[in-house]
């Protein structure tokens, strides 16, 4: 071939989710890991309702799922690179961009800021709902926006990075088992009934999985910075007051580089929970800003697969 299949895929895939994205009129490989979690976790919960027995079924879970996975998207590759070659990389490649989430984050952006822009609160807020776990009946615009910002670079990690890395690391299968943990821990990493214990080592797993990239994402906006030194010590700085493993880095980078603040009070079923405050109040928090944090993910994306091929070209040129 006259260009590597590891450059081909990592421009394939980017390129795919581009143009895309996720069109859940067709069959989605996530679609497959929500049903298996759905029938897991009824399992589960009907089985025992002892902590360690819900610990234990989240444990067998999250590693049946992440190596079921490896082994789906291993064994397809397989497959189709044995019917030609060119199939085994078209299906590296749809199934590497199934797991990459830029498109579908612009998406569900603009079904809340096209409302929004319209004066029409409620069904922004509506359209909301449905990406975030915070209560949003009684948003303003101004806090419609962060949530907005928040959730961008919340899931710039695990939606964008995270399985770029493990793409590099073992190609579309890698990045699909880490993506089925993920979705795992979406459904049922929560510190709340029923999820309490059946959850603890699907969160737990996807924050030491999603823990480097996380912090790579945030070396990459550094590196962007005219001062890249204090700008990664403004983000650990304010990512080390908040509880998340990651999403903190994520996040205050986000907000260091748009020149925002995010953090504040959010309400869950009603109760008021104060977020860690990160990055410094500058500009207002608008349309605008969260079409900007929507430019820095396309960014960061460009970035790593930029640094995927040349260290890929590298390897193959001097290894």
């Amino acid at each position: 071939m006259l260009i590597s299949p590891t450059v081909l895929v990592l421009l394939g895939s980017l390129g795919l989710d581009y143009l895309l994205g996720d069109p859940w009129t067709w069959y989605h490989p996530v679609q497959a890991m929500g049903a298996l979690i759905n029938g897991g976790k009824r399992i589960i919960l009907h089985a025992g309702s002892r902590p360690w027995q819900q610990r234990l079924g989240g444990g067998i879970l999250t590693i049946g799922l992440g190596l079921g996975s490896y082994g789906y998207a291993w064994a397809l590759i397989a497959v189709a690179s044995g019917i030609h070659v060119w199939l085994g990389t078209a299906l590296h490649i749809v199934l590497l961009a199934s797991c990459l989430g830029g498109r579908s984050l612009r998406r569900a952006a603009e079904e809340v800021l096209q409302p929004l822009e319209q004066g029409d609160l409620e069904v922004a807020r509506h359209q909301l709902s449905r990406y975030v776990g915070r209560d949003t009946d009684s948003l303003n615009t101004v806090e419609i926006c962060r949530a907005l910002v928040e959730t961008v670079a919340e899931n710039t990690p695990d939606g964008a990075t995270a399985p770029l890395f493990f793409a590099l690391l073992g190609g579309a299968p890698l990045a699909f088992a880490y993506k089925a943990v993920s979705t795992l821990d979406s459904m049922v990493g929560y510190r709340r009934d029923p999820y309490t214990y059946l959850g603890t080592l699907p969160a737990r797993t996807e924050d030491v999985l999603t823990w480097i990239p996380a912090r790579l994402t945030v070396l990459s906006l550094a590196l962007m910075q005219p001062n890249p030194i204090a700008f990664w010590r403004a983000c650990r700085r304010d990512a080390l007051a908040d509880p998340s493993p990651n999403s903190g880095w994520s996040e205050a980078a986000f907000a260091h580089t748009l020149g925002i603040q995010l953090g504040g009070l959010n309400h869950y079923q009603g109760i008021p929970t104060l977020k860690p405050l990160l990055g410094t109040p500058g500009r207002p928090l608008d349309p605008v800003v969260v079409r900007d944090s929507l430019h820095l993910l396309r960014r960061v994306l460009l970035i790593w697969v930029g640094a995927g091929v040349g260290i890929r070209l590298g390897f193959e040129l001097w290894g």
